[in-house]
């Protein structure tokens, strides 16, 4: 029987990421558009200059609960009246406060765009801010904290940002607010956060979707363009600090029968001239189920369904900023294994960076990475949101226009010897900080045979 010859991949080449068009209002808000013929379904990406380093002390959580309300009402409708006209645009709309700032984001069809951006330009206006839906909002929340204790990545998460920042700094605290500090917010409160921060001179919109036949500037005028409000200071941004010395912190769950691995430090952010590289590097680490991290902890050894290397932006600030504060990613390392094999899985984990710095990444590695990142760009973007989200994710790190468009050409460029430095450097063997939530009586020994740092066990 004769086979025809497996076909062979071809060269990468970088996708053409759309180009937005930049312009302002005179209210001050500036103005991203993307015409994406053929996505009926408009995608709107408003970005709020409301960090949570602006919370008042004792208020984390303020941020959330306010961007929760924006869709709870206005000066003219109630919060289900506010919800029903939604619902007849067939929009959606969320929103979420996170350390850069507040996002509101909208998706709707082309044709009902109009309306609904005028509701969008409603809740930003005057949003009611009412006692009630603020206590219902704060009651809601105080139920998820629970929830999200008893979730080991979550929990994780806590601790590790706990253990990387100093206490005094808002990196080291729940974004979303403590029991303590959620209890303490009223609508008073959200309404001086909101009158604080929330003006259009500071803010961004990011609209992609089939423009076609519609006159987006008489439509932006006549919703956005009517919300007005005071001009702001430069807010001054803290340095952000990290100790990344390596340490082993438990968070001892009895009776766990799997331990939630957490490994991580703070790293370079997209303004630095490694980040391609880098991202590169840590793709090969554990980007994908053929990475390095997954081939020998879930194929060869069993331990796991998957572990996965990620950098995930915190906060980043323009390079000139005036404050001089530089802004830093979270490099971290995250799976889960069964709790006999949480001492076995370290080890073998930690041989795996051991022998990425002794021989580094291989030729093979990095074209199959390349590949991957470049040759599903298309796919990935093949919806508006997607696009609106990046280009907003470029308005709140302080980052040109033309970014992902040129990252995409840098990942095509950069050599196996660059990317290994890079992933080397993203994740050195004796400066990680891992958080394990798991049995202590059962994982504590096996770890610290290890001596991949101090072991420290927490409760909770």
């Amino acid at each position: 029987m004769e086979y025809h010859p497996q076909p062979a991949p071809g060269v990468a080449r970088p996708w053409a990421f759309p180009a937005p068009e930049r312009g302002s209002l005179p209210n001050g808000l500036t103005v991203l558009r993307c015409h994406r013929p053929g996505q009926q379904v408009v995608a709107v990406e408003i970005f709020l200059d409301a960090p949570l380093d602006a919370e008042p002390e004792g208020l984390d959580g303020v941020a959330t609960i306010m961007s929760r309300a924006l869709s709870e009402g206005t000066d003219k409708q109630s919060a289900e009246e506010f919800a029903a006209e939604l619902e007849r645009c067939g929009a959606t709309l969320d929103a979420h406060a996170d350390h850069p700032g507040v996002r509101v984001s909208l998706e709707v069809p082309a044709s009902r765009l109009a309306k609904a951006l005028g509701l969008v330009a409603e809740a930003l206006r005057a949003p009611a801010f009412a006692d009630s839906e603020i206590e219902r909002l704060v009651g809601n929340r105080l139920d998820e904290i629970p929830h999200e204790q008893a979730n080991p990545a979550r929990r994780a998460a806590k601790q590790l940002s706990k253990e990387l920042f100093p206490a005094t700094a808002r990196m080291s605290r729940p974004r979303q607010g403590t029991e303590e500090t959620v209890a303490r917010i009223d609508s008073a409160a959200v309404r001086a956060f909101y009158d604080a921060h929330i003006r259009p001179s500071t803010a961004t919109a990011v609209v992609v979707g089939d423009l076609t036949g519609i006159d987006l500037d008489a439509l932006l005028a006549d919703t956005v363009g009517d919300w007005s409000g005071n001009t702001a200071e430069p807010r001054s941004v803290p340095p952000i600090t990290a100790d990344d010395t390596g340490r082993v912190v438990i968070v001892d769950r009895p009776g766990a029968v799997q331990t939630q691995l957490l490994i991580g430090r703070i790293g370079a952010d997209r303004h630095d001239s490694v980040w391609a590289a880098q991202v590169l590097g840590t793709y090969c680490l554990g980007g994908t189920l053929t990475s390095r991290l997954d081939r020998v902890l879930r194929e060869e050894k069993g331990y796991t369904y998957g572990v996965r290397a990620f950098a995930q932006v915190l906060r980043s600030t323009a390079p000139d900023s005036a404050s001089g504060a530089t802004g830093a990613a979270m490099l971290a390392i995250s799976g889960s294994v069964d709790t006999e094999s949480t001492g076995p899985a370290l080890e073998d984990l930690w041989k795996v960076l051991r022998t990425l710095a002794a021989e580094g990444l291989t030729d093979a590695e990095r074209e199959t990475a390349v590949q991957n990142l470049v040759g599903v760009a298309p796919l990935k973007f093949e919806m508006a949101a997607s696009v609106a989200g990046t280009l907003a994710d470029q308005v709140e790190q302080h980052l040109p226009d033309d970014f992902q468009a040129q990252l995409y050409a840098r990942l095509a460029d950069t050599g196996t010897v660059e990317a290994t430095a890079a992933v080397v450097n993203a994740f050195p063997e004796d400066r990680l900080v891992t958080v394990l939530v798991g049995d202590a009586a059962q994982i504590a020994d096996p770890v610290r045979a290890l001596g991949i740092g101090e072991v420290s066990v927490v409760t909770g």
